[in-house]
């Protein structure tokens, strides 16, 4: 006589299933409101780094908080409203980028400004070294440091944020410390020879200029 086994369910199956069996619950629009207010300061912060620019900073975060608003009955209460507003940020400035014309002159453009600006100007706009040699990553590097670095996200919430795979998040913050410590290293900036900072790690240093993103969730 053969024992009986038990049936087995795929990973796939189960995870399924038990999707199904969460019932989707929106916040009330008074929660909804609260949280979305707590998660202002990072947007702003985000927006900043991604494009380099105050004021289009600014306008991301506002077109941002108007389609969350509009989508709040979709979205999971209990579930990360910071990686949620993240989602809607980075692609609203993507396709900001792919309408504009100067669309692959974009962060040149921005960095030539920034490194001009005059040392008078407020921190967020008179970029240290190391912000300024963030603006010469590509697109793709830049926001998996600022994402993983800055803002103290999972390699797999980034990845969610990002819309890419785990393991090519991770290949990007290697390739994007990388480019960063050969831009300081070799002097492509305009200089500020103090050693201390150039010393600084370029993680260290990407949280101090984007500090709004480090605070803990």
């Amino acid at each position: 006589m053969t024992d009986s086994q038990p049936t087995r369910i795929d990973d796939d199956e189960d995870d399924e299933a038990a999707r199904e069996e969460i019932p989707h619950t929106p916040l009330s629009d008074d929660e909804f409101k609260a949280q979305l207010a707590l998660v202002i300061p990072h947007l702003r912060a985000f927006g900043r780094s991604l494009s380099g620019s105050r004021d289009l900073a600014d306008d991301l975060v506002q077109e941002t908080l108007l389609k969350a608003w509009a989508a709040r009955l979709r979205f999971q209460a209990g579930t990360n409203m910071r990686a949620w507003t993240f989602i809607i940020l980075r692609n609203l400035y993507l396709s900001q980028m792919r309408r504009s014309r100067f669309k692959g002159e974009w962060d040149d453009l921005v960095a030539e400004r920034l490194l001009a600006a005059p040392a008078s100007q407020d921190r967020h706009v008179e970029l240290g070294d190391m912000q300024r040699a963030l603006l010469h990553l590509p697109q793709s590097q830049r926001e998996a440091l600022i994402l993983v670095g800055a803002g103290g996200f999972a390699y797999e919430e980034a990845a969610e944020i990002c819309g890419v795979a785990v393991g090519t998040i991770k290949s990007r913050v290697a390739r994007g410390r990388t480019a960063l410590e050969a831009i300081m290293a070799g002097n492509e900036l305009s200089a500020r020879s103090d050693q201390a900072a150039q010393d600084k790690s370029a993680l260290d240093t990407i949280m101090d200029e984007v500090e709004e993103l480090s605070r803990p969730r």
